[in-house]
C-alpha cells in the first residue's frame, strides 16, 4: 500500500513538473524578453515580461493593452511588442502625429515622441472582425502596423498580453 501511494504521490509530481515545464508556457504564461527600444518608456531592452496567453482564445485584447505577435515573413518569423490601438471592426487613420479612430481623434499619450510617419494608415485601415492596429510606444523607431512588412495583426497572429515585468528586478511590477 504505502508503495503505491508513494508512485501516485511521485507520478502527481512528474505531471505538475511537465505541466510547469512545457504546458504553462505554451497555454497560460510565458517570459518574453523584450529586444529593442520601440516600447520606450514603457518597457526597455533586455526587459523580460510575463504575457497571459488565455485571453487571446476568447475576445482578444483591448485597446491600450500591450501584446506580443508572431508575424510570418516568408523565410523567417519574426516576434513584436506593440500596444493595442485600433480594433476589430474599426477604420484607423493617421494624421500629422494625431491617431483617429473611426473619425474621432484617440485621446492617448503612451507615444515618446510625436508621430512622423503615418505608413500605411495615411489612408483610412479598415480592421476585419480580427485584426487589430498596433504601435510601438517609441514611434519614431517602431516598426508596426503603420509598415507594411507588419500590417494589422490577426488575432490568431497574438501570442499573448504583457502583464507582469519581471526583470529586472529594480522594475518588477506591473505595465502601465
Amino acid at each position: 500500500m504505502r508503495k503505491k501511494n508513494a508512485l501516485l504521490e511521485y507520478g502527481v509530481y512528474l505531471f505538475i513538473l511537465i505541466f510547469v515545464l512545457f504546458l504553462a508556457p505554451k497555454y497560460l504564461v510565458e517570459k518574453i524578453l523584450v529586444d529593442g527600444t520601440s516600447m520606450e518608456n514603457s518597457l526597455h531592452d533586455q526587459e523580460h515580461v510575463l504575457i497571459e496567453k488565455i485571453s487571446r482564445y476568447f475576445d482578444g485584447p483591448e485597446r491600450f493593452e500591450i501584446v506580443v505577435f508572431t508575424k510570418n515573413h516568408g523565410t523567417y518569423t519574426k516576434t513584436y511588442i506593440k500596444r493595442v490601438i485600433g480594433l476589430p471592426g474599426e477604420t484607423v487613420l493617421i494624421v500629422g502625429d494625431r491617431i483617429f479612430i473611426n473619425g474621432e481623434e484617440l485621446a492617448e499619450d503612451f507615444g515618446k515622441d510625436p508621430m512622423d510617419y503615418a505608413g500605411i494608415a495615411a489612408e483610412p485601415v479598415l480592421l476585419g472582425e480580427d485584426e487589430y492596429f498596433v504601435l510601438g510606444d517609441n514611434r519614431l523607431v517602431s516598426v508596426d502596423s503603420r509598415d507594411y512588412k507588419v500590417g494589422v495583426v490577426e488575432k490568431e497572429e497574438l501570442d499573448g498580453v504583457v502583464i507582469l515585468r519581471v526583470a529586472p528586478w529594480s522594475a518588477f511590477g506591473r505595465v502601465e
